[in-house]
C-alpha cells in the first residue's frame, strides 16, 4: 500500500502536470483568498460574519487592478447542496466577483468543499447564469468559467514557477474519501459545527494534522524547487527568506478577520483585513501586512536544486 507521503507527492505532481499556466511579470497584481466557505447565512455559515470585510477588500483590489484568485473552498457545498441558497445569501459577493470576471481578472480553483467544480455540467448549470425570479429572466453570472484544480504562475522573464492549489491533495479523508466525509458533514457535523464542534477529518484546529500536511508539502517543495501557495488548513504561513517556500493564505472565516496573499511589483506579502477603531471610537476596516513584502525571486530554489517533475 502506498504511504501517505508518497500519495501526497503523487497528487501534487499530478496537479502540477495538469495545471493551467498563468504568465505574470513584475507589473502583475494578484490577491489570493481561500476558504471562504460561503453558506446560507444560517448559524453554521462562518463566512457571514466577515462578509462586509471581504466586500470592502474586494472593492479595493478591483479598483487597484488586481486579479482575484480564489484558492478553493469558496462555496460550501459539503453543508449545502443548493447553490441558489448560497448565491441569494451572498448576492453582493457574487456581484463583486462578476466585476472581476467581466474584466478577465478572476481565477477560480476548487478545493474539497467545492470539488463539484471539477464537473463541467455542474458549473454550467449553476455558474454560467441563474434565473431571476423577480424579473423572470436569465441573468449571466460567470458564462464559460473554467475552475481549475491547480494553476502554475510562471514569471515571463525569470521562468520562476509558483504552484497554487487548495491544499487537500493527498489528504485521504478530504481527497480520496471526500464523498464519505461530505455526508458526515452534511448530516451530522454541520449541526455540531454551528455550536462550536469541529469535524475531526478537518485540519482546522488540529495541530498534528496541520503540521503533517505542511511537512509533507514542504518535502515536495524541496524536491521540486518550487514555491507553493495553498489554503485548506486555515493557518496562514509566510516563510522567512531561505526557508522552504510554503505559503498559506489562511482563510476568510477567522474571528480576527480575513487573511490573504498579495503579489504585486514582483513581491509577495501575507496580509489581513479586519475591523479596527480610531480614538473617537469609529469602527473601520483596515488592511495590515502580517509578513513581507519580500521579492518573489528570494524564494527561487532552482539555483541549487534539481527538479524531479516530468
Amino acid at each position: 500500500m502506498i504511504s501517505e507521503k508518497k500519495l501526497v507527492e503523487k497528487r501534487l505532481t499530478e496537479a502540477y502536470n495538469n495545471a493551467k499556466i498563468e504568465y505574470f511579470d513584475d507589473s502583475s497584481k494578484y490577491i489570493f483568498f481561500s476558504d471562504c466557505h460561503r453558506g446560507d447565512s444560517t448559524p453554521s455559515d462562518e463566512f457571514a460574519k466577515n462578509q462586509n470585510i471581504f466586500l470592502f477588500a474586494l472593492e479595493s483590489y478591483f479598483n487597484n487592478g488586481y486579479t482575484y484568485v480564489e484558492v478553493g473552498d469558496g462555496d460550501e457545498f459539503w453543508e449545502h447542496s443548493n447553490f441558489k441558497e448560497i448565491r441569494l445569501a451572498h448576492n453582493e459577493v457574487y456581484a463583486q466577483l462578476k466585476k472581476f470576471f467581466d474584466y478577465n481578472r478572476l481565477i477560480m480553483l476548487y478545493g474539497n468543499h467545492n470539488i463539484y467544480f471539477k464537473y463541467k455540467k455542474f458549473v454550467e448549470k449553476n455558474y454560467y447564469k441563474f434565473y431571476d425570479d423577480y424579473n423572470q429572466e436569465d441573468i449571466e453570472l460567470f458564462p464559460g468559467i473554467i475552475p481549475y484544480e491547480a494553476v502554475v504562475f510562471k514569471h515571463k522573464i525569470t521562468g520562476q514557477e509558483i504552484l497554487t492549489i487548495h491544499g487537500h491533495q493527498g489528504d485521504i479523508m478530504n481527497d480520496m474519501l471526500w464523498r464519505f466525509t461530505r455526508l458526515t458533514v452534511r448530516y451530522f457535523w454541520r449541526y455540531l459545527h454551528s455550536v462550536g464542534f469541529i469535524n475531526p477529518a478537518s485540519p482546522v484546529k488540529n495541530a498534528e494534522k496541520i503540521h503533517k500536511i505542511e511537512r509533507i508539502y514542504s518535502n515536495w517543495i524541496e524536491k521540486n524547487k518550487m514555491m507553493i501557495i495553498c489554503g485548506h488548513t486555515h493557518r496562514p504561513h509566510f516563510p522567512k527568506v531561505n526557508e522552504i517556500p510554503y505559503f498559506n493564505d489562511g482563510s476568510c472565516v477567522r474571528a480576527s478577520g480575513i487573511q490573504g496573499i498579495e503579489i504585486a511589483e514582483g513581491k509577495i506579502a501575507l496580509i489581513e483585513w479586519r475591523i479596527g477603531y480610531n480614538p473617537p471610537g469609529d469602527l473601520h476596516i483596515k488592511r495590515s501586512i502580517l509578513r513581507g513584502p519580500e521579492p518573489i525571486e528570494a524564494f527561487d530554489l532552482r539555483k541549487n536544486k534539481t527538479s524531479i517533475l516530468h
